[in-house]
């Protein structure tokens, strides 16, 4: 239960840091994907169904307050979060250089996954200007937070894990 309440926080904070207080610090037009970077995180830590789970809420309430269609940003974090959670037995999670490559390429994914729903069916179809424009620097910018952030949610996880094994313990 306490898992429930902490992710719940975090997807709050992150939710609006991303979408106030990061709007201020917007470089070349965009700002980090704090959301993307929770869910990647979750994955990588967690697993498949969480990082699924994580990306769906993410994902929802992106969806819901921004977006035009009702499920696509949904479906793209879902999708980012199941992806990364491949990578949750295969990698040692104090690692820092495999998390930050995954928010890299989950980032890259996320545009791609972007440009084709949200600009090519609407006819844009210069995707080099898009991702030198759009996709090229909220990657960096993304990346570059995520080295901050991901350290951050790593040693929260790592308190919880602790914690619910010695509460596990306790009733051995």
């Amino acid at each position: 239960m306490k898992r429930f309440i902490i992710v719940t926080i975090e997807i709050l904070v992150l939710f609006l840091l991303q979408t106030t207080i990061f709007q201020w610090f917007a470089l070349a037009g965009v700002v980090p994907n704090l959301l993307l970077i929770l869910t990647v995180a979750t994955g990588f830590m967690r697993g498949r169904t969480e990082g699924l789970t994580v990306g769906l809420v993410c994902g929802l309430m992106i969806d819901l307050l921004y977006g035009y269609v009702i499920g696509l940003y949904a479906l793209i974090y879902m999708l980012i979060g199941y992806l990364n959670g491949y990578s949750n037995r295969i990698f040692a999670k104090e690692d820092m250089t495999i998390p930050i490559v995954l928010v890299g390429v989950s980032d890259a994914l996320y545009f791609l996954l972007y440009y084709i729903f949200e600009l090519l069916l609407k006819g844009k179809l210069n995707i080099g200007f898009y991702f030198i424009e759009l996709g090229l620097p909220q990657i960096i910018y993304t990346v570059l937070v995520s080295i901050l952030l991901y350290k951050l949610l790593n040693i929260i996880n790592t308190r919880l894990d602790k914690k619910e094994e010695e509460e596990v313990s306790t009733y051995d």
